[in-house]
């Protein structure tokens, strides 16, 4: 089975990506997640203002199938929460890259990419 890993990202082992426009990120699970995990029935994610570090977990994921901590690809401060999660977390499922994505930040040190999986290698991860 092969899964969509889009080349403009940056990818956690623990299946985070994030897509990064000047000083802001946003940040989402990978479709190769979202398939593992199954249907997603909640998510439960930080409010705007709150401070997430790199590697650190800062949300949860839960599916018919498990629950699942979400780790922060980047530090920063929260800027944007995708409120449509709430009342329709399936979208992590339909659009993992799209309308599923689940927070945006503004980066506090953008070095922290360089530790991140470029597409090719999280493919390489996955295969």
């Amino acid at each position: 089975m092969s899964f969509d890993v889009p080349d403009d990202l940056r990818y956690l082992e623990s299946h985070e990506w994030v897509r990064v426009d000047d000083d802001s990120a946003r940040i989402g699970i990978s479709d190769f997640a979202q398939d593992e995990l199954g249907d997603v029935v909640f998510v439960d994610l930080p409010s705007e203002g709150e401070e997430i570090a790199a590697d650190e977990d800062f949300g949860v994921v839960e599916s018919i199938k498990a629950v699942s901590d979400i780790y922060a690809p980047v530090s920063g401060t929260v800027t944007a929460v995708n409120s449509d999660l709430a009342d329709a977390p399936e979208l992590i499922n339909e659009d993992p890259y799209g309308d599923g994505w689940l927070i945006d930040v503004e980066l506090t040190d953008d070095g922290e990419l360089d530790d991140l999986l470029t597409a090719d290698e999280y493919e390489d991860q996955i295969a």
